[in-house]
């Protein structure tokens, strides 16, 4: 009696383990890379530390059986091209792609999926129809950057833009944006724009090389990882800090808190969480499992505001953005993109 009651027991236990084991096992041989144009800011780094934990586990749990990454020496588009051909000769089922170009990629992209390959840009977008995209709207982080300066100057301002990365397609975007929401406000006026190539260093230097031959400049928008760079050459000019909208970095909020505490300095930040690399990770695992998804998805974008900065800062390590933790449940959570 007590024998067919264990049997009944290991039997039953048998049947709740058979779906987690065929799931794992629809993945569990195949291998997924990361390609990557740029590891040269915060931002980057920490996209590929998310990478690099989500993997691991998926790899230790048997859900895939590699996902390595590869980053390419320069921001170079011909030479992402022709690691992404290496991968597919390299037999990869899938390839995840942060890319240099939204269209210098296409030839490579068409040649990977010709060879069956699933491919999942994030971040970089490619616009080739084969692959999948996964981006948060920064389009519209741009409007909501311009809003919140409207906000705060309701009669007008002058504003210096600094943007990213010359020819990279976040740059253009978050840029369509702040242009869209100067056009929105008009009394909001761009008197200059410098690349800041999302480098706290960069960005230092673009500003500080301009301000001589600005006018009193009341606000900056940004794109990440170039606010404190930025307050820094306003420091070094002796000329007054404005407000600098931030893109969620460590360095950034802490300075941020710090002026809030000193004089009552108001701010806002925005980004998109590096963890998307975890996400676009499992869109690619689910589509080699055989899953649906429409060609375009939308992550959400992540916002740090006066009255939730303490809170965000908790436990932001040094060198960190804030982000969320991303899992498998949350690809059936995307959403097709806005129109604008």
């Amino acid at each position: 009696m007590k024998l067919d009651t264990l049997r009944c027991a290991l039997l039953s236990s048998a049947l709740v383990m058979a779906p987690l084991m065929l799931a794992q096992a629809a993945t569990a041989d195949k291998t997924i890379a990361l390609s990557n144009n740029y590891a040269g800011n915060a931002w980057r780094q920490n996209m590929l530390n998310s990478w690099q934990q989500t993997t691991d586990q998926a790899v230790k749990t048997g859900t895939i059986a590699s996902a390595d990454s590869f980053t390419t020496g320069e921001n170079q588009a011909t030479e992402q091209a022709a690691q992404i051909q290496n991968l597919i000769l390299q037999g990869y089922n899938a390839i995840v792609i942060d890319a240099a170009s939204p269209t210098a990629l296409n030839g490579a992209v068409k040649q990977a999926c010709d060879a069956g390959i699933i491919v999942v840009s994030f971040d970089g977008v490619v616009t080739e129809p084969c692959a999948y995209r996964i981006s948060m709207d920064f389009k519209q982080s741009g409007i909501d950057q311009m809003d919140y300066i409207a906000s705060r100057y309701p009669n007008g301002a002058n504003v210096l833009e600094v943007r990213g990365l010359a020819g990279v397609s976040v740059d253009e975007l978050i840029h369509s944006g702040i242009a869209a929401g100067a056009a929105k406000h008009p009394n909001l006026k761009i008197v200059a724009a410098v690349n800041g190539n999302w480098s706290q260093t960069a960005a230092q230097k673009a500003v500080a090389g301009v301000l001589p031959s600005l006018p009193k400049i009341d606000a900056v928008v940004t794109q990440g990882d170039d606010g404190y760079g930025t307050a820094q050459a306003f420091t070094a000019a002796g000329r007054p800090t404005p407000t600098i909208v931030f893109g969620n970095r460590e360095e950034e909020l802490s300075w941020w808190k710090k002026q809030k505490d000193l004089n009552g300095y108001q701010s806002f930040s925005i980004s998109s969480a590096p963890s998307i690399s975890s996400l676009a990770f499992w869109v690619a695992q689910q589509l080699l499992d055989g899953k649906q998804l429409p060609h375009d998805l939308v992550s959400p974008a992540v916002s740090v505001t006066q009255d939730t900065l303490e809170q965000q800062l908790k436990g932001l390590a040094k060198g960190d953005l804030v982000s969320q933790v991303y899992s498998v449940d949350d690809v059936a959570k995307l959403q097709a993109p806005a129109t604008h």
